[in-house]
């Protein structure tokens, strides 16, 4: 693990925080374990807002902590596609979860704000 090689961290949360934190990485595991092998091109859909530049980026850090594969295949015009890793995979059921979480989150805790806002 390369980018995190000099650095310390306080506890292991602060570290799968460092591996998946960010805007755009968990949604782009969520698609990779959700609906499996993409193109560059499909995972670039599939994020509406996200530059080019980004999603290289998240998905170069990706394939360097060994959450994402990326497989080349030599044909013209070339062809890349991205996966989970075994690794990768291991983290879907805490995905799982934060989307359960956050659904749950929004049809009790935000929708009775917006109750009490609408009675303000």
């Amino acid at each position: 693990m390369g980018r995190f090689h000099d650095k310390r961290f306080n506890c292991e949360k602060e570290l799968t925080l460092s591996v998946i934190g960010g805007k755009w990485k968990m949604i782009i595991l969520w698609h990779l374990g959700k609906s499996g092998t993409k193109r560059f091109s499909e995972l670039k859909a599939l994020l509406p807002g996200i530059t080019q530049k980004m999603l290289i980026n998240q998905l170069r850090e990706l394939e360097e902590d060994l959450i994402v594969h990326r497989e080349v295949y030599p044909v013209v015009p070339p062809k890349v596609e991205y996966s989970l890793t075994e690794q990768g995979k291991t983290l879907m059921p805490i995905l799982d979860s934060m989307y359960e979480w956050g659904k749950n989150y929004m049809t009790t805790v935000m929708q009775d704000e917006d109750k009490r806002i609408k009675t303000i």
